[in-house]
């Protein structure tokens, strides 16, 4: 073995298997097989020759696993076997030296670097292309079935998802989401790699795309997006490629907006806003509604951010065009704030109101009691900037009403606390401090579970920022 130790170490496993041979009739069998080639490969030559047919079959195609990392599942769909057959032929290689075992709960190999040439090397020998592109698929698509199970444990209160779990095989279900959440965490490296090599193959690129949208989505319901942002960045930037190569223009604008909310969350506003751009481009060019009207607020959020106001009105507007023309009561009233409060920001106090009356007045349609307490809340704030306490008083009064119908009890602290300060600057200091004892009382029966303060759990994301900027301003 030329004191080489991955050579010294399948032939130990070789000896350990033979407890009757003798070293001698080792080296005689590895000269006598060829004295061509490396010590470690003329080793794991004379250890595959010596394998079962299955056995062998199944170790030159875990040159197949991606990143090296092996386990029963990916085993089994390469050999099409059964999980516990795959199981033990894995044991069986690692106690010949031909994989090492991860140290892991679950139970994980790693086919060591030095072999891994040498397995590929015998797979092109022995199996035909089309075999080995087919054992990538069956791959893939149990890993595509695997993280079905996984995202759908999370989904307790769905029956559609009950019911999907009980179809599949045993094999593929997780006991519960911890276990699931588990499996997703230490098989992360293995996911990832599976996703990178099957998008660069080119030649499955519909098993690949279905296994990026079942990782993205497992990720997100166990970790979290914000978790999970550095793995989804790579995983919607593989999704970009495929629908590039394809010619997707609907998966391109859904991979260029994902990418934008990304940069966005991160302080990349102009490489999100570029993004977003890009993805409008490919939306009408898919002539998707959807995602035309999502680029288009997404647009006007990025102007918003890098404070340009007319523009994030214009495109909020453009916006708010299609979705007033598919009826889209929600999203209009979503829009309609999103105006107000750009205009808020440019100190534009009428039209600022003028905007968050029309969304009080879309969700009082579509019934969203909630929502439209806490655009009434915008508007006191709206009236209060512009020097109207008295209205402001008013109007956050019906807020608060609006917030109790609701049953929003933060909401409705939130609100008392608005109401006290209000009431404070038209020096009313004892009802102030009624206000005050309210909102301590419901914030004590009820505290924040994430931490926030009050006053931004009453409004929407820019009625914070809103506040932080003309305060910013007026200091």
């Amino acid at each position: 073995c030329q004191g080489q130790p991955a050579a010294l170490v399948v032939a130990g496993g070789w000896l350990a298997a033979r407890p009757q041979a003798a070293v001698a009739d080792l080296a005689k069998q590895l000269h006598t097989e060829t004295d061509e080639g490396t010590p470690v490969g003329r080793a794991v030559q004379l250890v595959h020759a010596a394998l079962p047919a299955p056995a062998a079959r199944t170790l030159r195609l875990l040159s197949l696993a991606p990143a090296g990392l092996a386990d029963p599942h990916i085993a089994s769909a390469l050999a099409g076997c059964s999980v516990s057959s795959a199981r033990t032929t894995l044991d069986d290689f690692a106690s010949l030296g031909l994989l090492h075992r991860v140290s892991s709960p679950l139970p994980q190999y790693e086919v060591p670097g030095c072999l891994h040439p040498l397995l590929r090397g015998l797979a092109e020998v022995h199996e035909r292309p089309a075999e080995l592109q087919l054992a990538r698929a069956r791959m893939l698509e149990r890993t595509v079935r695997l993280l079905q199970s996984c995202r759908a444990i999370t989904e307790t209160d769905s029956p559609r998802a009950r019911e999907k779990l009980l179809g599949m095989p045993r094999s593929l279900r997780f006991p519960h989401p911890r276990a699931a959440a588990d499996w997703l965490r230490l098989t992360r490296p293995a996911l990832l790699a599976s996703a990178r090599v099957a998008v660069g193959d080119g030649e499955l690129d519909t098993l690949a795309r279905r296994l990026m949208s079942q990782l993205v989505r497992a990720m997100v319901a166990h970790f979290g997006t914000q978790a999970a942002a550095s793995d989804l960045y790579g995983l919607h930037a593989l999704v970009l490629d495929v629908a590039e190569r394809r010619g997707l223009n609907r998966e391109k604008a859904a991979a260029l907006l994902n990418l934008g909310d990304l940069d966005a969350r991160t302080g990349r506003t102009a490489g999100a806003l570029g993004r977003y751009r890009a993805a409008l481009d490919a939306a009408r060019a898919a002539r998707d509604p959807y995602a035309t009207c999502r680029a288009m607020e997404s647009v006007g959020g990025a102007h918003l951010e890098l404070g340009d106001y007319d523009r994030a009105c214009d495109w909020f507007g453009r916006a708010l065009t299609e979705r007033l023309a598919r009826d889209e009561r929600a999203e209009s009233a979503r829009l309609y704030g999103r105006i107000g409060a750009a205009h808020t920001y440019a100190g534009r106090y009428g039209e600022a109101q003028r905007n968050w009356r029309a969304a009080v007045a879309w969700y009082r349609k579509n019934g969203d009691l909630a929502a439209q307490a806490r655009s009434l809340s915008e508007l006191a704030r709206v009236q209060e900037y512009a020097g109207r306490p008295e209205d402001s008083l008013r109007t956050c009064r019906e807020a608060v009403e609006g917030a109790r119908r609701a049953q929003d009890t933060r909401l409705q602290a939130a609100l008392h606390l608005r109401l006290a300060d209000t009431l404070e600057r038209l020096g009313d200091p004892a009802s102030a401090a009624v206000h005050r004892g309210v909102a301590e009382r419901m914030l004590g029966d009820e505290a924040p579970q994430d931490g926030s303060a009050p006053e931004q759990t009453a409004g929407t994301y820019e009625s914070a920022e809103v506040a932080s900027k003309f305060d910013a301003k007026e200091g």
